[in-house]
């Protein structure tokens, strides 16, 4: 089969049709293989050799964006089977197969029938395949070719992340860097210039400029300065086809802010100033402002004043407000018009944070001169303290005396002195003050623990001129008195241990009181008198604001009750005492043997020793099973019941087995094998408590009575007699071991027979080291332990 395209377009065509020039193999760029036969001599019989393919792979191209009314002319394809009558029919399967691409089925010629985008898909892999149309048989194998959508330049670049928005600083040198940028283009760049971008700028000139090809935008100026201009826009071109004329582009806007360096130096506006300052101006106050103007910006623009010259330099002082970067000239002494009328000053202003870069365009400092007139005033009344301390107990009714204050004219005419409390209008008002006298009383009732301490500032004016004012601070202390019981620190969370024993602390607990250490912290506790005595949990005064909660019985269960309340009393030591009560939650968990505790919820035994479901389920069904295999088995006991004759005529020996087991060694009820172990301490003989005797035999005693005077085998067959003679024992022989140990030995007996009645001398302290599984048990027996000690 050859495949026919209809022409070489791309440089990988060029190559294709090259080769196909070369060898003459087909026209229209045809790819053509033909059938491989062997040549046979003449005279010679022919050999005949399976034929090879008669088509291979290729590929074909088809431009994007078709528009035209008929459907693109995509190849031809064609087997060397095809003579031409129509016999051979060319099937198309893939990708598009149908859709997009279809094919004549006796010509096997193809087409697109849609217009394709490259930039959705590149290209389109087919499967071609002959077969015989009468017998749709393949006349040769199934063949595989691409279809490539050629690119064209329809798309135009963007710049994905733009508008932008950067920053240089002013006065950099020309060419430095300020912004790469980006534009992509979606077009296929391997093939033509149609995905080739440059850069060019659009706007923006003088000042910037941009590289075509790596979009690197530059400054193109020197020492641009921000104070002259500070904001830029540049607009950026990206234009594909190498920039020729009918490339397709697309633009951003590089917004560009120049950001401040410290190149301007700080000037005061005028060489001299002149404050006006009277001689009623307080120790420590503002008495005037002077700033020094920088043309930058941040911190380029912080600068420091001081004071380098001058016959004031000991009576004011100046400082910076870094907010407003102006210089706050304060009074340091008090001022007299009667000794000095002026003061001058020479003060400079200085940047803190230099560029030694702009070191050329400085001083970065600047001073000036400050001339200070001193005013005489009238002087305000003075008071006789600089500041008053008053202590009020709190809940005095209102209206009570807290103290006075006292102000004098230091004029010679001496004028009557008027008081007040300076309040800010939000302020709340527990105090006033009488006019005239200047004491002070409550407005309202105080709570020392809500407001231990006031602060208030009373002016004092005189009458002739009340717009003369000195202030005073008063401090007002309020006093505590015994008006809050005591209550708990905090919610207690109390846990007892199910193991806990009698007379064990479970919890510590403290208390606080709102009053003063006076009032309050010598806490006293104890149960309500007045109620029945707990007989669950008591509580024990340690005598240092704190008590103890102890239990006073041992062994609590949560399955029994989770939850137990103790109510206490607190007492204070104020006078007179107050007291609260309050009632304790203790709840009941279960602990580890080091009391931590591990759970207090209730649960079931089981789930205590940390089985898990699937556990739990395995020993279920080990308990099904055990019980199905008893069944069973006394089922086949039952249906397999025998005579134990034997036949006259079997005279072979017959040997029945009995499986039944004996009942151990806890097993006393059967047989007693206590006095055989030691002949002294035999008992009566004790008969089955299942089986009901017919024949009363002689009582043990009887025959007991001489085993200090006879060995141990005649013991023996005594009691081989008896049990001979015992119609309670079971119809068949029955097997008994004794094992004399003697009566002398100073260990004494090792056997489990007679400890029974004897406490053990086991340490069960091992238990608790077994894991989860065995946490029940070690508390169990830690119980045990612990009750037979005490």
């Amino acid at each position: 089969m050859k495949i026919t395209s209809t022409s070489c377009i791309c440089p990988v065509l060029v190559c294709l049709c090259f080769v196909q020039r070369c060898y003459g193999t087909a026209h229209h760029s045809s790819i053509k293989v033909t059938r491989n036969q062997t040549k046979h001599i003449e005279g010679e019989t022919e050999v005949h050799h399976r034929p090879k393919r008669g088509w291979v792979w290729n590929q074909f191209f088809v431009l994007e964006e078709h528009m035209g009314p008929d459907p693109q002319y995509v190849g031809k394809l064609h087997s060397n089977s095809d003579k031409g009558d129509g016999s051979v029919k060319y099937i198309l399967t893939g990708e598009g197969a149908g859709t997009i691409f279809i094919i004549d089925d006796t010509t096997g010629d193809i087409h697109s029938t849609k217009s394709l985008d490259r930039e959705q898909k590149t290209h389109y892999v087919l499967h071609a395949q002959a077969i015989d149309r009468r017998t749709n048989k393949p006349l040769e194998p199934e063949s595989e070719f691409i279809i490539k959508v050629q690119d064209i330049n329809d798309n135009a670049p963007k710049f994905t992340d733009g508008p932008y928005i950067v920053t240089v600083p002013e006065m950099s040198d020309m060419g430095t860097s300020v912004l790469q940028v980006t534009a992509t283009d979606a077009d296929d760049p391997t093939y033509g210039n149609s995905a080739r971008v440059v850069y060019s700028i659009l706007q923006g000139q003088p000042y910037f400029s941009v590289d075509p090809k790596t979009g690197v935008i530059r400054t193109a100026l020197h020492n641009m300065d921000r104070e002259a201009r500070e904001h830029y826009s540049v607009v950026i071109q990206a234009k594909d086809m190498a920039g020729q004329v009918g490339g397709l582009s697309g633009s951003t806007t590089v917004n560009i802010t120049l950001t401040d360096v410290n190149d301007n130096p700080p000037r005061f506006p005028q060489k001299h100033y002149q404050l006006y300052v009277p001689e009623s101006a307080q120790v420590g106050s503002a008495v005037g402002k002077i700033k020094a103007n920088d043309a930058d910006t941040g911190s380029n623009a912080d600068m420091t004043y001081s004071i380098i010259n001058g016959d004031g330099i000991g009576i004011f002082s100046i400082s910076t407000d870094k907010d407003t970067r102006e210089g706050i000239l304060s009074l340091k002494k008090p001022l007299n018009y009667e000794k000095k009328k002026s003061y001058t000053l020479n003060i400079e202003g200085a940047n803190t944070h230099l560029d030694f870069r702009f070191s050329h365009l400085g001083p970065f400092k600047d001073a000036t001169m400050l001339k200070i007139i001193v005013g005489d005033v009238d002087e305000p009344p003075l008071f006789s303290m600089p500041s008053y301390i008053m202590e009020v107990y709190e809940n005095a009714k209102v209206g009570t005396v807290v103290g006075a204050v006292l102000a004098q004219d230091p004029d010679s005419a001496n004028s009557l002195v008027r008081y007040f409390i300076d309040y800010n209008d939000e302020d709340d008002r527990f105090f006033n003050i009488d006019a005239n006298t200047g004491s002070i009383k409550t407005t309202k009732v105080l709570d020392r623990e809500e407001t231990p301490w006031y602060n208030i500032t009373v002016a004092a004016s005189e009458k002739d001129n009340p717009g003369l004012l000195s202030h005073v601070t008063v401090g007002i202390r309020v006093l505590d008195v015994n008006d809050n019981p005591p209550e708990l620190a905090r919610e207690y969370d109390i846990v007892v241990c199910e193991n806990s024993k009698p007379g064990q602390v479970i919890h510590t607990i403290s208390a606080t009181d709102k009053d003063d250490f006076a009032n309050g912290p010598r806490f006293n506790f104890f149960l309500d008198e007045h109620l029945s005595i707990n007989p669950n949990f008591t509580l024990k005064d340690n005598e240092d604001n704190t008590a103890s909660i102890l239990t006073r019985r041992r062994r609590f269960s949560r399955t029994i009750q989770d939850v137990y309340y103790l109510p206490i009393m607190i007492s204070d030591g104020g006078i007179p005492s107050l007291s609260s009560s309050s009632t304790l939650t203790i709840r009941v968990c279960a602990c580890e043997r080091d009391g931590r505790v591990r759970t207090c919820h209730p649960e079931a035994f089981l789930s205590s020793t940390g089985l898990s479901t699937g556990a739990l389920i395995a020993i279920l069904l080990c308990v099904v099973i055990l019980l199905a295999i008893v069944v069973l088995f006394i089922t086949l006991r039952r249906s397999k019941k025998e005579p134990l004759i034997i036949s006259e005529e079997d005279v072979r020996e017959n040997v029945v087995t009995y499986d039944d087991e004996g009942g151990g060694e806890e097993d006393t009820e059967a047989f007693d094998i206590t006095a055989l172990r030691n002949p002294s301490a035999a008992e009566e003989l004790k008969y089955r408590r299942d089986i009901r005797p017919e024949v009363q035999l002689t009582p043990r005693h009887q025959t007991l009575s001489t085993l200090e005077s006879i060995d141990v085998q005649e013991f023996i067959k005594q009691r081989l007699a008896e049990a001979d003679l015992d119609p309670s024992v079971p119809p068949y022989d029955s097997l008994q071991t004794y094992a004399y140990e003697g009566q002398r030995s100073e260990a004494g007996s090792i056997s489990s027979l007679d400890s029974a009645t004897t406490q053990s001398d086991q340490d069960y302290q091992y238990l608790g080291d077994w894991g989860p599984e065995f946490k029940k048990l070690a508390e169990l027996y830690g119980e045990i332990e612990s009750e037979r000690t005490t």
